[in-house]
């Protein structure tokens, strides 16, 4: 038996009016993921729990079967592992990203997509100047990087915001709060903004008509968490496609393998041909594979409808296609579990935590309506799981005795 989970990120929208009433998956050609949808079945998952915050983190390690109110401990040591960063029980992780504030408003939370040479060197020549006692920053995929507290500090008491929470927003009501150590990021952030000034890469970037990243912006904190593996608990090998650090860190955390694929991105740039190449060569290796892209998500954060749906699109054509036909060509039984994380609106750029729809298709997965995939059909079905982590039990059991 094989199990394929395809995790379009943050697919899942309200109406929008630029497409005439419709949302992006509504508004998408998508044959394949109908196909499955006609012959699968449909429902709703609550893949952010009550009183958590609705993020990649906590809803991907909801849909992958660990019940995050027991399992989440913060997003940044997920994505520190990712980095293979060696982190102690004791260590405080935080996620910092470079962002971009106008006239004292988010402008951008990941300063305009900034390139990892770029970021790299922004970081060095601000870790250089500036004095951390204790604390270690460490450079990661273009806005994204990890910052690491060994010093003993206590921040548990501390409450930060993500910075793509709060587009449009002024940066005042936003800063850190909370513990006796909050006005240490203060400072960090007030001196990433002097030092990042008149920095010579974005002095470049201006010239170029580009965004500037005009500050470091530190969240997601957390310490190291304790997960049992995958194969543990459910007895299947698995293993995760990503570009993104955070999915990365959970595998690392649940003991999957991550599949590096050459050309993938974070965005609509990505070789969505070589993600679905390299899938269907690892099914010969592994019982179940996740499939994860990011680029709607991103494409909703930038207000971008458009991309948005060819995005969807192109993970239907070059992921979802070319799986499909593989499972069902090798002669083996198969099932294939396609969903958003969460939801991304256009509209205002920030997640929502509304229960995502998703399509079950394979062995012994029938529904008595045939309808195409759509937050609007799904919500319409007579399957709502209440509790996300939940899904994954129901995906590999249900109907096989």
């Amino acid at each position: 038996m094989k199990y394929v989970i395809i995790i379009p990120d943050g697919a899942a929208d309200l109406p929008q009016e630029a497409l005439g009433g419709k949302t992006p998956l509504q508004a998408a050609d998508t044959p394949n993921t109908d196909r499955l949808s006609l012959t699968g079945r449909l429902g709703t998952a609550a893949t952010t729990p009550r009183g958590m915050p609705c993020g990649s983190d906590v809803c991907t390690m909801s849909l992958l079967g660990y019940d995050p109110s027991k399992y989440h401990s913060g997003r940044a040591p997920l994505e520190a592992a990712a980095l293979g960063i060696e982190l102690n029980d004791t260590d405080w992780i935080f996620r910092v990203n470079f962002v971009t504030v106008i006239d004292g408003k988010m402008q951008d939370h990941s300063a305009g997509h900034i390139s990892d040479e770029e970021g790299r060197r922004l970081l060095t020549d601000f870790a250089s100047k500036v004095d951390l006692p204790g604390a270690t920053l460490y450079p990661g995929v273009s806005y994204r990087n990890i910052m690491v507290d060994g010093s003993g500090r206590d921040w548990s008491e501390l409450v930060t915001v993500p910075p793509h929470d709060i587009p449009g927003e002024p940066l005042l009501r936003h800063l850190p709060v909370g513990g006796e150590h909050a006005k240490l990021l203060h400072t960090l952030m007030d001196r990433s903004a002097e030092l990042f000034a008149t920095h010579e890469i974005n002095l470049t970037r201006q010239e170029m008509d580009e965004l500037p990243a005009t500050h470091l912006w530190p969240w997601g904190q957390g310490t190291k968490p304790v997960m049992p593996s995958f194969e543990s608990r459910f007895k299947l090998k698995g293993a995760m496609i990503t570009a993104v650090d955070l999915l990365s860190g959970i595998s690392h955390f649940i003991g999957w393998d991550r599949l590096d694929v050459p050309g993938q991105t974070s965005y609509h740039d990505n070789d969505y041909a070589a993600t679905g190449r390299y899938a269907v060569a690892a099914l010969d290796d592994y019982d179940v594979l996740c499939v994860h892209v990011e680029a709607p998500d991103e494409a909703s954060h930038a207000a971008d409808v458009t991309t948005k749906v060819a995005a969807i699109e192109a993970i239907d054509k070059h992921v979802v296609g070319p799986i499909h036909e593989a499972l069902q060509g090798r002669g083996e039984d198969w099932r294939i579990l396609l969903l958003p994380d969460h939801y991304t609106r256009v509209d205002n750029r920030k997640h929502d935590p509304t229960p995502v729809p998703f399509l079950m298709a394979g062995k012994n997965v029938r529904s008595v309506r045939e309808l195409p995939f759509s937050e609007q059909n799904a919500d319409s079905s007579d399957l709502h799981i209440d509790f996300g982590h939940e899904l994954m039990e129901y995906f590999l059991h249900s109907g096989l005795g």
